[in-house]
């Protein structure tokens, strides 16, 4: 049984370090040029000294302010978050499948105002500059998440997602990154390529 043991700790060290080497990186920077990971965002500031810095994007076909009524309406109640829906209702964060629609009633968000999740924590907004970066601090010095909006040409944008991390222990989080990592990333993923179907759906000319 101790040899059993041992041979599994060996082998998922093994998995680790190559999971740290070679995977994590690429997926803390889906989608992102070498340039948007460099480049500071609004928000950084929030978590000074992060022990996890992520930044993902895409190409959204539809100009920055068709883009960001989508982030404007999000949360519980609201919009939803656009990622898979059943696992958002399951974690209790959402209550209802995103929506499809802008809801007229949820395009205004300020600094001090509150982004609603049914459970967790929900997120104040620190940052709410229109057509350009949304953050929300969700952990007050510990977890910011920036979207941030930059035109390409007259009608296609990139949307760039930074979240910056300080919880815990980082050799622990390190230990354990694996079965962090992977659920956030396909959930931001699904986030961010959500949003793009839908501003690119209501963005395309009629009869386009």
């Amino acid at each position: 049984m101790r040899g059993s043991a041992a041979r599994a700790v060996r082998i998922y060290c093994v998995g680790l370090a190559l999971y740290l080497l070679v995977i994590r990186p690429r997926l803390l920077r889906w989608g992102a040029s070498d340039d948007e990971v460099r480049r500071g965002s609004p928000g950084d500031r929030a978590v000074p000294d992060p022990h996890t810095v992520s930044t993902r994007a895409v190409t959204i076909r539809a100009r920055p302010g068709q883009i960001w009524p989508w982030l404007t309406q999000m949360g519980a109640g609201r919009g939803g978050l656009y990622s898979y829906d059943w696992l958002d209702r399951l974690f209790g964060y959402t209550g209802a499948a995103s929506s499809d629609d802008l809801l007229p009633e949820f395009q205004e968000l300020a600094v001090g105002d509150v982004i609603p999740l049914g459970s967790g924590p929900s997120w104040p907004v620190i940052v709410a500059d229109r057509n350009e970066a949304l953050v929300v601090e969700p952990v007050r010095g510990a977890v910011s998440w920036a979207w941030i909006l930059t035109a390409l040409d007259a009608s296609t944008t990139r949307l760039i997602s930074r979240v910056r991390l300080r919880l815990g222990h980082r050799p622990l989080l390190l230990a354990f990154a694996p079965v962090v990592d992977l659920p956030w990333f396909l959930m931001e993923r699904k986030m961010l390529l959500g949003i793009k179907r839908r501003a690119e759906r209501l963005a395309q000319p009629a009869g386009g």
